[in-house]
């Protein structure tokens, strides 16, 4: 949830978000406009604290969207129905719940100035209603629409819930926190370790819990990652220390919350809309293929192992994200935008062709490996363009753009395919669908679409580098 998901902002009045931001000393971003020889690139650095909470509150936090955005899909499958399309469903309504907290979460946080008491206690309340899904199943062997179609209402009612509380938690307030805690000249490195949390949660549920759900033990596997999660809240009480500039602005609550959905206030930050925009279809090719991963390669390609493949995957991913995130500063983060995308659909077209368990890793890896750059590099460029006095308002943003249409629209794409490929097998007299390799072809697609908004940043960007120069 994903997440990337996921990987998932205040002003005074409507300013561009040039004048929106922090003083030139240790604020400008390292990609902005500079009249004359561009400066050196420096490299701030970041406190041990700081370090500590990016670490410690991202990854278990990515530990629980992992559950969401992948496992929840393959519970689903395996206990109640194997319908592609009650998957999108689940996937868009969890989508549409997360938004709505970011939105409002991020908001009240940039109001009243403190971002930690959301992160702690949405943590411990995200945790509680991740372990409750163990608890939503029908009994073994019952097949009954009305049972079955109860217990997809469940889970579905659940999940919004419990995304509920995970966004206002995580890509409310703690991705709130980062940007207020981070600089543009360290965020390249910063995104780029958020980048591969998801990947390292992965692995670790995949090698540590995969078993459990194999052997059926759900209650179990849910209340592991929910009582993590709570415990985490605890400590986040404890640990995070909200940054004292944060900056907020004189509007009531109402005014803050849909400000960044006015006309006005896109058009004064085109180049924070434009990089959003990027970020969503980025967003939305994953969602392709995401959803459906896990079954795709158990059930498709018929690889027992998938648990290896997947961690060997997000190994090698995860290297090239976190050394990628320092390429990402030195060469500036917009500059790196499209050589990320190109790397992710190279990987796309070969995940097409691959059949055996090493093409898949290597395929997967550039897949992957694309996507996480792609994801830091875009995260980076969002944060520069967030007006100091609007932090929380544009994690709302940042949500519509890189969950809520994404998760929206990616995964009744890949349901649509798989529905048009009518791969089917027969498990204990059932006949079930499997998704198919023609998801990745779709997943491609979608991601060369990225060039449109990419294009409009850099005739915006060269606009901005002549006018500079005029004014000096």
């Amino acid at each position: 949830m994903p997440a990337d998901t996921p990987a998932s902002s205040p002003r005074p009045a409507v300013e561009p978000a040039s004048s929106a931001a922090r003083p030139a000393a240790d604020h400008t971003p390292a990609d902005a406009p500079r009249a004359g020889a561009p400066a050196p690139r420096r490299l701030a650095p970041l406190a041990g604290r700081t370090w500590w909470v990016v670490v410690i509150v991202g990854f278990v936090g990515q530990l629980a969207w992992t559950v969401e955005n992948m496992y929840l899909n393959l519970f689903v499958y395996d206990t109640i129905t194997s319908d592609p399309t009650v998957i999108a469903i689940l996937v868009a309504a969890s989508a549409v719940a997360a938004t709505l907290a970011t939105m409002v979460v991020g908001a009240w946080s940039d109001k009243v100035r403190s971002r930690r008491p959301f992160i702690a206690i949405g943590y411990i309340l995200w945790g509680a209603t991740t372990a409750m899904f163990g608890f939503v199943q029908p009994e073994s062997g019952a097949a009954a629409a009305q049972v079955v179609g109860t217990a997809v209402v469940a889970v579905i009612l659940l999940d919004c819930v419990m995304s509920f509380f995970g966004s206002g938690a995580n890509d409310a307030a703690f991705n709130a926190w980062v940007t207020d805690s981070t600089r543009p000249s360290n965020r390249g490195r910063v995104d780029g370790v958020l980048a591969v949390l998801p990947l390292i949660s992965m692995l670790l549920v995949f090698g540590a819990l995969d078993p459990l759900t194999q052997a059926g033990q759900w209650k179990l596997f849910f209340g592991l990652i929910g009582g993590a999660t709570a415990v985490v809240g605890v400590i986040a009480w404890f640990l995070v220390r909200d940054a004292p500039d944060i900056e907020t602005t004189s509007d009531g609550y109402f005014a803050a919350f849909v400000h960044g959905l006015r006309p006005s206030t896109v058009k004064a930050n085109p180049r924070l809309y434009t990089l959003l925009a990027a970020w969503a279809i980025i967003g939305t090719s994953s969602q392709v293929f995401i959803p459906y991963l896990i079954i795709y390669i158990q059930r498709y390609l018929r690889i027992d192992g998938y648990a290896m493949v997947l961690a060997s995957v997000l190994v090698l991913a995860a290297v090239i994200s976190v050394l990628g995130g320092r390429v990402i500063d030195r060469v500036g983060k917009l500059r790196a935008v499209m050589p990320a995308v190109a790397l992710m659909i190279v990987g796309l077209i070969g995940m097409f062709f691959a059949r055996d368990m090493f093409t898949v890793i290597v395929f997967g890896t550039i897949m992957m490996g694309g996507f996480m750059l792609s994801t830091a590099s875009l995260s980076a460029n969002v944060r520069d363009q967030t007006p100091v006095d609007r932090v929380g308002m544009v994690q709302g943003l940042r949500m519509i753009f890189v969950v809520l249409i994404p998760m929206v629209i990616g995964p009744f794409v890949g349901a649509l395919v798989i529905l048009g490929a009518n791969e089917t097998y027969e498990d204990l007299g059932v006949v079930k669908q499997v998704p198919t390799p023609w998801m990745f072809v779709a997943a491609a697609v979608i991601a060369i679409l990225v060039l449109v908004p990419l294009m409009f940043v850099r005739r915006e960007r060269i606009a901005a580098d002549a006018s500079a120069v005029v004014d000096a």
